[in-house]
């Protein structure tokens, strides 16, 4: 038995999670069977589509269980095997996260090398993020050279990647909106876009029209609500739209209103798509290699905000939902 604090849901929040919906409590967890390996975790991610698995309605994913340990994306290392494939001391990639100690299934850790990328990288910009953005750009809004492409949430970990990935794909111009003027000298400065605006500046709407005023051909929807309206608005005959999130409504506690300009779906023969990256491990190796050359010879970059302790995972995360990362949000394990 190795003694391992975790974070358990304590209760589901309604709105905005506090800290009391959260437990941090020590467990002890058994050694491994046949099959499995000990993992000891050193860098977890926390994520908006958490939030969505906090409360008990019927999703893609199974909703977290009150009194159990969250779960989400985590790298560490194996402190002892019962599995030919890994061995103590490999660095591991798995779902587990939340907790000091996880014990699964060999075939539910992936080995990564961190000598070709450090381990963060991993939880990002290689990994579910990566996929996400380019798998919403490739696969979903089937990105074309000259597009002008807008995103939403780009100084985050997937409008970030998808922002440079749109450029390095060939598109036109791309646009993206964040949540204050260094997060938009960030993505037009670090990351190269071409224009972004602070959508607390005035309305969405009017912003995109003045940053592309020919219309834009694809949208990559990270927020939902008023920048989706926007986005249909500006959307070109034939543009196409990938949902991968909507973090405005997250904490809701009834519908927000939907776009209120879809009719113009029909004569602009528009296409809006939502999409999980799970539904696309087919472009992987594409993905891996393409993304791979854009580290190595420096044109593509990401940043990272850290956390720094298990004890502060949970307002880690509510730092995602309030947009205080700039890229992707990691907590450090020690």
């Amino acid at each position: 038995m190795v003694a391992s604090r975790e974070i358990r849901l304590a209760s589901r929040p309604r709105g905005w999670p506090t800290a009391e919906n959260f437990d941090l409590v020590t467990a002890e967890v058994p050694a491994p069977a046949d099959g499995q390996v000990l993992v000891r975790n050193t860098l977890m991610s926390v994520d908006p589509y958490m939030r969505g698995r906090m409360n008990d309605v019927e999703s893609y994913v199974a909703p977290f269980q009150v009194g159990a340990p969250l779960e989400g994306g985590a790298v560490g290392e194996v402190v002892e095997s019962r599995s030919p494939d890994l061995s103590p001391g490999d660095l591991v990639l798995h779902g587990s996260g939340w907790r000091e100690y996880a014990v699964l299934d060999a075939g539910h850790a992936v080995r990564v090398d961190p000598a070709v990328a450090p381990a963060s990288a991993y939880l990002g910009i290689l990994g579910m993020t990566g996929l996400t953005a380019y798998a919403g750009l490739v696969a979903v809004a089937a990105l074309q050279p000259g597009d002008v492409v807008f995103v939403s949430g780009a100084a985050g970990a997937v409008g970030s990647a998808a922002g440079q990935f749109a450029r390095l794909l060939g598109a036109g111009r791309v646009v993206g909106s964040a949540g204050s003027a260094a997060k938009v000298a960030h993505v037009t400065g670090e990351l190269g876009f071409d224009a972004a605006f602070d959508y607390h500046d005035g309305p969405v709407a009017e912003q995109l029209r003045a940053a592309a005023p020919d219309g834009i051909d694809v949208y990559f929807d990270n927020v939902g609500g008023d920048h989706l309206e926007a986005a249909v608005g500006q959307l070109r005959v034939h543009g196409r739209a990938a949902l991968c999130g909507a973090i405005s409504a997250y904490n809701e506690t009834s519908a927000p209103p939907g776009p209120r300009n879809l009719a113009r779906m029909i004569g602009w023969r528009l296409t809006l798509r939502g999409f999980l990256v799970r539904d696309h491990a087919d472009l992987r190796p594409e993905f891996v290699s393409r993304v791979g050359g854009w580290l190595r010879d420096g044109s593509l970059v990401y940043r990272e905000t850290f956390v720094d302790g298990l004890a502060q995972a949970p307002d880690a995360f509510l730092g995602v939902l309030r947009g205080d990362n700039l890229g992707k949000m990691l907590v450090r394990l020690p």
